[in-house]
C-alpha cells in the first residue's frame, strides 16, 4: 500500500450536485486551492447520475421563496428549521438560472417563459444534468479532482477539522489530505433497509445504492451534533421498477386509487408520509393492490410520460413498451420502498447553523447530509452547497492548518492494513451487510412490519446491531475495491445505531410511516414539537432534545 500526503485550502468531500457548486462559488468568489474527492467519478456521481426530469425546488411566478418554507415546514409537521428553509429558498431561482447558464435546457413556452409543473416545478431536460456540472468543475483553475478516492474518516483534533483520511481504489493508496476547511457534501443513506427487490435486482431502489451515509457516520463519530434521523424518508414508486411518481401525480394529475377503484389519497392526507401511509393502509385493509389512475388520459400524455421517464428511470418506459400498453390503457400500481435517511428530502442530517457550519469547527455541510431543510432536490442542494462554499472561504481567511498528528495517521493506516491482511474472517462484507438489512426490515420499522416498531423491538435491533459492527471489525478484503465495501458496510452500521436512538427518542408518532411508533400512535406537541438531536459521547449516543427555532429568527452555534 502506497502512502501520500496532500495540503489545501478547502477539501470537499463528496463530487455531487452540491459538492460540484461548492467548488464552482469557491472559484469565483477567491484564489483558494480546493481538493474534490469523488469515490466514483464526478462525471456520473450522486443524485444526478441518471437525470432527472424535472426541478422540484423553483420559486415560480406569483411565489415567493416564504412559502416554499411554508410548504416545507407544513410537509415535516413543523419540525423543520425556518431560517435554513428560507436562507436556501432565497437561492432556488438564482442557481437555476446559472443551471441554464452551464447548458441545461429548462423548457419554455411559446413566451419563452419557463414551463412549470405545479406551484414549485419546472420542466428540463436533465439527462446529462450531471455531465454538465462536472464539465464546469473539470475547468476550474485551483481545483483537483480526485476521483475514485473513498475518504473514510475525518481529522479532528479538540473539535476542529484537520482534513481527511482516504483510500485510492484504484491506486492502492492511503491519503492523508490537511485542510483549513472542510465542506461535507456527500449522499444519504440508502441500504440499511432490507430493499423491495432481493437478490440480483436488490439495487433497483428509488435513492442511490452508492450513498451509504458515509458523511453521517464520520460526523457521528467525530462527536457532531446531528438531527432527525427519526424522520426516515419512504418512497412512494411505481412497483417493480421503483420509477418515480411525482411526474405522474403531478404531469397528468393521477389520483392514489385502490383496487375499487376508490381515491383514497385525500382520506389520509397529501403529505408525502400521508401518501405512504394511505397506501399502506388501504393494502392491510383488504383494498389492494393501489394504483396511480392513468387510464384515460390523452395520447398526448401517454407520449410525454414515455418520454419523461426515458430521462430519469428506463426501466419504467421498457415496462409500459413490454406489455403492449400505454399509461392510458392500464393503471400503475405503487408501493412503498425501504426507507432511507435522506436531508434532501427530510430533515435529517448535521445540524448546522445559517452559514452551514458543524458543530465542528472548520467543517460545513451542504446537500443530503445538511439536516433541518427539507424538500431541497437538486436546487436546494446547490443552493446549500453555495452556502457553505462562501462560509469555508470566509473561514480559510481566518484559520490556518492545523497539521494531523502523526499518530493520527498511522492509527488509520494500521486499521486499513488490518482489513488487508487478516484472513481469518468467518464472514464476508456481503453476509454481514444481509444481516444488518434483516435486522433493520424486522426490529426497526423496516418493509416487513410496514414500517412500524415499538420500543423493545428497538432494543433488540440496536443489540444486534452491536454485534455486528464488532463483528465487522475481523472482515478481509483481497483489494482496494473490496475495503471499500468494508468502510460502507461500517457506514452503513453506525448509522443504523443513530436511526434506532432517534426512532426510540421521539415518544410520538408525528409521520405515519415514516416513523410509526406503536408504543406511542398519536402525536404529541406537549413534549415533542422539538428537534431530536444527537451526539456520540463515549460509545454512546446521548439525545439532545431542543426547541424549535422560531419563524423570522435564526440559530447560530452561540445561541
Amino acid at each position: 500500500m502506497k502512502t501520500e500526503k496532500l495540503t489545501t485550502d478547502i477539501l470537499i468531500i463528496g463530487g455531487g450536485t452540491a459538492g460540484c457548486y461548492a467548488a464552482l462559488i469557491i472559484s469565483e468568489n477567491s484564489d483558494k486551492k480546493v481538493i474534490i474527492c469523488e469515490k466514483a467519478h464526478i462525471k456520473r456521481s450522486g443524485c444526478l447520475a441518471a437525470g432527472v426530469n424535472a426541478l422540484n425546488a423553483y420559486i415560480t411566478e406569483g411565489r415567493t421563496p416564504q412559502d416554499y418554507v411554508d410548504y416545507a415546514k407544513h410537509d415535516a409537521d413543523g419540525i423543520v428549521r425556518e431560517d435554513l428553509l428560507l436562507t436556501m429558498s432565497e437561492r432556488l431561482n438564482s442557481v437555476t438560472h446559472r443551471l441554464e447558464q452551464l447548458g441545461l435546457v429548462i423548457l419554455k413556452d411559446e413566451n419563452g417563459k419557463y414551463v412549470t409543473r405545479g406551484n414549485r416545478n419546472l420542466k428540463i431536460n436533465g439527462e446529462n444534468i450531471k455531465p454538465i456540472l462536472a464539465k464546469a468543475v473539470e475547468a476550474l483553475p485551483n481545483t483537483t479532482i480526485l476521483n475514485r478516492v473513498n475518504i473514510i474518516d475525518f481529522a479532528v483534533k479538540d473539535n476542529r477539522i484537520q482534513g481527511a483520511f482516504g483510500i485510492g481504489i484504484d491506486d492502492d493508496t492511503f491519503y492523508t489530505i490537511e485542510a483549513k476547511a472542510v465542506i461535507i457534501a456527500t449522499g444519504g443513506a440508502a441500504g440499511l433497509y432490507k430493499p423491495n427487490n432481493p437478490g440480483f435486482s436488490r439495487h433497483k431502489m428509488w435513492y442511490p445504492p452508492f450513498n451509504t451515509g458515509a458523511g453521517y457516520a464520520m460526523g457521528i463519530k467525530a462527536g457532531a451534533e446531528m438531527t432527525t434521523f427519526e424522520m426516515r424518508f419512504i418512497a412512494l414508486r411505481c412497483k417493480d421498477t421503483i420509477a418515480p411518481t411525482g411526474t405522474l401525480a403531478q404531469g397528468v394529475g393521477a389520483k392514489q386509487v385502490n383496487s375499487l377503484g376508490e381515491v383514497y389519497e385525500t382520506k389520509y392526507g397529501l403529505t408525502t408520509s400521508e401518501r405512504v401511509y394511505g397506501t399502506v393502509n388501504e393494502n392491510q385493509e383488504g383494498r389492494g393492490p393501489c394504483y396511480l389512475r392513468t387510464e384515460g388520459i390523452t395520447p398526448e400524455q401517454d407520449e410525454s410520460l414515455l418520454k419523461a421517464y426515458l430521462n430519469m428511470a428506463p426501466s419504467q418506459t421498457i415496462k409500459w413498451i413490454e406489455s403492449g400498453k400505454n399509461p392510458s390503457q392500464q393503471n400503475v400500481e405503487i408501493e412503498g420502498t425501504e426507507p432511507y435517511i435522506v436531508g434532501g428530502h427530510t430533515a435529517s442530517g448535521y445540524w448546522v447553523d445559517t452559514k452551514r457550519a458543524t458543530t465542528v469547527n472548520g467543517l460545513f455541510a451542504g446537500g443530503d447530509v445538511a439536516g433541518g431543510a427539507p424538500q431541497k432536490y437538486v436546487t436546494g442542494a446547490l443552493a446549500e452547497g453555495e452556502i457553505a462554499a462562501l462560509s469555508a472561504v470566509e473561514y480559510v481567511s481566518e484559520n490556518g492548518i492545523s497539521p494531523i498528528e502523526s499518530s493520527n495517521i498511522d492509527s488509520h493506516i494500521s486499521e486499513v492494513e488490518s482489513f488487508l491482511t487478516k484472513k481469518d474472517s468467518r464472514f464476508t462484507t456481503e453476509q454481514l451487510e444481509e444481516a444488518m438489512q434483516s435486522v433493520m426490515d424486522s426490529y426497526a420499522g423496516g418493509i416487513k412490519t410496514n414500517y412500524r416498531f415499538n420500543e423493545k423491538q428497538l432494543d433488540i435491533a440496536d443489540y444486534k446491531i452491536k454485534q455486528l459492527t464488532e463483528l465487522s471489525d475481523s472482515l478481509y478484503a483481497e483489494d482496494f475495491q473490496e475495503l471499500m465495501y468494508i468502510y460502507e458496510l461500517r457506514e452503513r452500521l453506525t448509522v443504523c445505531r443513530s436511526v434506532i436512538a432517534h426512532l426510540k427518542a421521539r415518544k410520538e408518532t408525528r409521520w405515519h410511516s415514516f416513523a410509526e411508533n406503536l408504543d406511542y400512535p398519536n402525536k404529541d406537541d406537549k413534549n415533542f414539537n422539538k428537534y431530536v438531536n444527537s451526539r456520540l459521547e463515549n460509545g454512546e449516543i446521548k439525545i439532545i432534545l431542543r426547541d424549535l427555532v422560531p419563524g423570522g429568527k435564526s440559530y447560530e452555534h452561540s445561541n
